[in-house]
């Protein structure tokens, strides 16, 4: 995942039993089929480089049974681990937080939801019948990442849709190229996360 054409798109499907959903740029183009099998303990999460699954280019797995507190590391194609995204445990029960650190444990990224309100209220709206499937319209998260100096430089937006299945990542400031590969696999083991959430 390196030369990123922004905008990012992530569509979830939503007629598999799997948590999956596809990652395209701006042209169009697949930048990633990620998939993550469900009802598993300890979460492993397969990301291919298309929507045949004949290429397996990342695997993110938890350290750790589901806990609150976990991190994900991340696997090249090789099982190679180069950095991993970790939950800021209680700091998240309002605004979903996490760090991206590289591979030698240093943190390097933070991604932290802009408005916790808007997450209160989809959860709220969204248990009430016939209008909660209408939320997806109205209540629209959205996550910053910001480097070490508080600078954003990338942000991953909700979109109004049926179901809430479609995300959007864009660009807003000097992105190291390097480090493309940690950013978007952090926003796509994040957001499984927090759309698991509510």
């Amino acid at each position: 995942m390196k030369n990123l054409q922004f905008p990012i798109d992530f569509v979830f499907r939503i007629s598999t039993f799997s948590n999956d959903f596809t990652a395209t740029d701006a042209y169009g183009h697949t930048v990633g089929y990620i998939r993550q099998k469900m009802f598993k303990l300890k979460e492993e999460i397969k990301i291919y480089a298309d929507t045949s699954q004949n290429q397996l280019n990342y695997t993110i797995k938890a350290d750790r049974w589901l806990d609150f507190s976990a991190a994900y590391a991340f696997y090249d194609a090789n099982g190679n681990e180069f950095g991993k995204i970790v939950r800021k445990g209680w700091r998240s029960i309002w605004k979903a937080k996490y760090q991206i650190v590289d591979d030698n444990g240093t943190p390097e990224y933070t991604i932290e939801e802009e408005n916790g309100w808007i997450k209160v209220a989809d959860s709220l709206f969204g248990e009430v019948p016939v209008a909660g499937i209408l939320t997806g319209y109205f209540f629209n998260p959205a996550y910053k990442v910001m480097d070490k100096s508080g600078t954003k430089i990338a942000r991953l937006k909700k979109i109004p849709s049926f179901f809430g299945r479609k995300f959007q990542v864009t660009k807003e400031g000097p992105m190291d190229e390097g480090d493309s590969e940690r950013i978007m696999l952090g926003l796509m083991m994040m957001i499984l996360l927090e759309r698991r959430r509510g």
